[in-house]
């Protein structure tokens, strides 16, 4: 994944941060062929900031019922 506007090499020394920043860039810009992680997206669910009809589609994938 490339971003011209953020310091990766920074921002991945806060492994908590990087993971948060990569699971919102991924959902809200596409996957570039990546696969998201089920269980990080689980984990930091209600710390993303998400495209609200993103977020409602992701929510009924993951837990059968909207956020």
């Amino acid at each position: 994944m490339h971003n011209w506007n953020i310091d990766l090499k920074e921002l991945k020394k806060n492994k908590k941060q990087y993971t948060i920043w990569k699971l919102e860039q991924m959902v809200n810009f596409g996957l570039t062929g990546e696969k998201i992680n089920k269980k990080e997206l689980k984990k930091y669910w209600y710390k993303l900031d998400l495209d609200p009809a993103k977020k409602k589609f992701l929510s009924l994938l993951l837990w059968k019922k909207p956020s």
